[in-house]
């Protein structure tokens, strides 16, 4: 059983639509969905390919003096998740169609790969890439 050594942990202020909009737009899966009463996410595991990510609403988040969501910051988003997609091109026009906000168009990399960059419903910033940094050699 393969599993990602790292997962990235986010928060939503609307985390049930989040969640449906991140299937939709960058082709997300539900693992896990465990709700809250009043509407809010406990806890949500969604993947893809080999990895993933885990968000919660964001109100019912247990150290909110240490974590923040864009929105609470400024809308400034505080990391960029960078996620391997072998069609960046395709993945881009899915993504814009729902929303996103693209920041960098795709483009061909000077590392390898081509990718773009976005801004999910909630201003969390995602990079979506052809380039495989694990099958690069390492210097």
């Amino acid at each position: 059983m393969s599993f990602s050594s790292v997962t990235p942990g986010l928060l939503y202020h609307d985390a049930p639509t989040a969640i449906e909009w991140l299937c939709r737009a960058f082709g997300l899966e539900k693992r896990v969905v465990v709700a809250g009463c009043d509407g809010t996410i406990i806890h949500a595991h969604l993947t893809l390919g080999g990895g993933g990510i885990m968000l919660s609403s964001a109100e019912s988040y247990t150290a909110t003096e240490l974590c923040k969501s864009p929105r609470h910051v400024g809308g400034v988003g505080t990391v960029e998740l960078i996620v391997f997609v072998p069609d960046p091109d395709a993945h881009h026009s899915r993504a814009a169609s729902e929303g996103a906000q693209i920041i960098a168009a795709p483009e061909d990399k000077p590392y390898g790969g081509r990718g773009y960059v976005c801004r999910d419903i909630e201003g969390h910033v995602w990079a979506f890439s052809s380039y495989d940094p694990w099958a690069t050699a390492v210097a």
